[in-house]
């Protein structure tokens, strides 16, 4: 089953460059922001309401690209159980303005691939299955989303953006499905890069003790 979105405005050229678009739509009196992060890969789209906060649906995956027109295969659709869709065509004929920031460190896509534990001893988990955390860093934007790529199940996302200076990570929450009222939360984080390993250590949102190994996605 296919969808297709449709924001016409105005045209704009989109070039190969990564980038994140904003599309402010209003809907009985609330607007409601449809955020856009787009590699050369992978397209997420994401639909919330800043005031009150209030998630609304995440979908993103692989595309293809035909013209004017975005193909996307999608491996998560916080939406699946209403609407069954595998598969989101967005049109490039859209009012999106880029809200791009500056390239910073740690962009691209990223799985959760275990934690460290008190002792130091480093407990991985299998990154090639199904069941992922991926958190997609972007121009100064990110997501995190869990989800099943076989099932389509959804089991949470939150997004914002994030700085890096002196080995430190901060993020800001601009939507949580989890919990509304996180938004506009900041979350500092102590970061080490090794290889393709990224140590990712600080405090939760509900404020418990973290230590995440993230792992560059290739595939």
């Amino acid at each position: 089953m296919k969808h297709v979105i449709v924001f016409s405005f105005f045209v704009i050229a989109l070039n190969s460059r990564a980038q994140v678009f904003s599309i402010v739509e209003t809907k009985d009196t609330k607007e409601i922001v449809h955020k856009i992060l787009l590699d050369e890969q992978y397209l997420i789209h994401t639909a919330y309401e800043n005031d009150p906060a209030k998630f609304i649906k995440t979908r993103g995956g692989f595309y293809t690209r035909e013209g004017d027109v975005f193909i996307v295969d999608l491996e998560f659709n916080s939406n699946f159980e209403k609407d069954s869709l595998r598969t989101l065509t967005i049109e490039k004929n859209t009012n999106w303005k880029n809200i791009s920031k500056e390239s910073l460190p740690l962009e691209g896509k990223w799985l959760m691939g275990g934690r460290v534990q008190d002792d130091g001893a480093q407990n991985r988990r299998n990154i090639d299955g199904p069941r992922k955390t991926m958190k997609f860093l972007l121009d100064g934007h990110f997501q995190w989303t869990a989800f099943h790529t076989g099932t389509m199940q959804f089991s949470g996302c939150g997004g914002g953006t994030y700085s890096i200076q002196d080995g430190h990570y901060s993020e800001t929450i601009d939507y949580f499905s989890r919990d509304n009222s996180r938004v506009t939360m900041t979350l500092d984080f102590q970061y080490n890069l090794q290889g393709d390993d990224w140590f990712h250590k600080g405090f939760s949102s509900k404020g418990d003790p973290m230590h995440e190994i993230w792992v560059k996605r290739k595939k």
